[in-house]
């Protein structure tokens, strides 16, 4: 049985895909779409590439002290 469990960043990650993929710059709505998370350990970006006019999007969570 596979687990229920996601992280705070796999959750907001999901979340971001649900409601947010809708291209600010050409109005490209990518329903098939997700938004990309990378980590470094202090920082969590999370980015999405809109397929029809290339525009990146980035949100960015630090983790740091």
């Amino acid at each position: 049985m596979a687990s229920a469990y996601r992280s705070p960043f796999e959750r907001l990650k999901t979340r971001y895909s649900d409601v947010d993929l809708v291209c600010p710059k050409c109005g490209y709505d990518d329903d098939d779409g997700e938004w990309q998370a990378v980590t470094t350990g202090h920082v969590v970006q999370y980015r999405h590439i809109c397929p029809s006019c290339g525009a990146i999007r980035r949100r960015t969570i630090s983790l740091g002290h």
